[in-house]
């Protein structure tokens, strides 16, 4: 079976039978690395695509879930239920005047929205979306990924800055400090997985979480680790700066924090990077908790369908985790920040520290 994303396209090339005869053609002209390079730019770009469309339904499905919560339809004029909704919102987007204050730093008041949007769409690199569905299997995947998301709160950071607003400032002072709070939690309830899996890499991780106890229990590490599956998952919504933790944006304090003097596409930016990153790190969660894509019935399914099954046993989990973020949204009170940061320093990690000094004993007695 093919290893990740590359390795899958070469192997569904093969099976058409124009792999060797597409690569002949650039082996004879000398520019072999290109038919390579061609092949990666194929992986991106479904990437970006998936992305795009996740984000797009994602919006749908949030205002669909608040409505169930609230009593209400939610949209229903655009398209049917309302589908064709992300489509007009990403048409108003486009239409709206891009805006600079003018006394905003220019440059880093535009670079900002790139800076936050690309760690979001990068931090997809080794998650594994099934069986071969990865980008890449890097053998510090977990801590790529870690390092990867702490960059969202420095572009945040800039744009509070640069738009010369004492809200949009204040909204970003408060995610540098959210994010540190929660970050080492988030840090610690991840290195107690790795001293299961004695390995950082995702796709380890996931085969690690293969097979059940006793022929009916999987083995999911939420089983061994349910102290830790909830201090991440209260991490994980902090980092992504949801309500209850939406402290960056605080409509109700700070107009909309640091996304206040921001306007049309570099708007979108930030909208777009906010999905991709709710499910990022929902997927990230099923990764490390809940058995990524496996589940007792792969080994029976036939070899061939083994990918695609496995891509949509791993999207139920995330949707369900997605599900579950949009649910609390709706139904939980915003805290305050002094309560947030309480939370984090004196609750999370201490918390924290003991669920790795009980993963410690776990493995040490060889209970995994």
């Amino acid at each position: 079976m093919t290893a990740n994303a590359y390795e899958l396209i070469v192997y569904i090339l093969t099976l058409l039978g124009v792999y060797e005869p597409i690569l002949n053609v650039f082996q004879v002209l000398g520019i072999e690395y290109i038919f390579k390079i061609l092949i990666v730019l194929v992986e991106v770009g479904i990437l970006f695509v998936f992305v795009l469309l996740t984000v797009m339904f994602l919006t749908w499905m949030e205002r669909k879930v608040v409505a169930m919560v609230q009593a209400r339809y939610g949209p229903m004029v655009t398209g049917p239920r309302g589908l064709l909704q992300p489509v007009m919102d990403g048409v108003k987007l486009i239409g709206k005047e891009d805006i600079i204050p003018a006394k905003a730093d220019r440059w880093i008041f535009t670079l900002a929205p790139f800076i936050v949007f690309i760690p979001a769409l990068l931090v997809f690199i080794p998650l594994p979306f099934g069986q071969s569905l990865i980008i890449s299997d890097l053998r510090v995947g977990l801590l790529y990924i870690i390092a990867i998301s702490a960059v969202s709160p420095i572009a945040i950071l800039l744009a509070g800055w640069a738009s010369n607003n004492k809200y949009s400032l204040m909204g970003a002072m408060r995610a540098v400090a959210q994010d540190i709070s929660y970050t080492i939690p988030l840090a610690l309830t991840a290195i107690a997985i790795v001293l299961f899996t004695g390995s950082l890499s995702t796709v380890d991780i996931v085969n690690a979480q293969s097979g059940t106890w006793f022929g009916i229990i999987p083995k999911w590490f939420i089983f061994l680790q349910p102290l830790g599956f909830i201090l991440f998952l209260i991490a994980s919504i902090a980092e992504m700066g949801r309500i209850p933790f939406d402290f960056q944006e605080s409509e109700s304090e700070l107009v909309a924090g640091f996304f206040t003097e921001y306007s049309g596409m570099k708007f979108a930016m930030f909208f777009l990077a906010e999905y991709a990153h709710l499910f990022a790190v929902s997927g990230i969660v099923v990764t490390l908790f809940l058995g990524g894509w496996t589940f007792p019935i792969l080994p029976f399914v036939p070899a061939m369908l083994v990918p695609l099954v496995s891509l949509g046993i791993f999207l139920v989990k995330t949707y369900a985790v997605i599900f579950f973020a949009m649910w609390l949204r709706d139904t939980v009170p915003r805290v305050r920040i002094d309560q947030l940061l309480n939370i984090g320093w004196k609750i999370m990690v201490p918390l924290a520290l003991l669920n790795l000094l009980l993963a410690g004993f776990l493995v040490t007695a060889g209970v995994f």
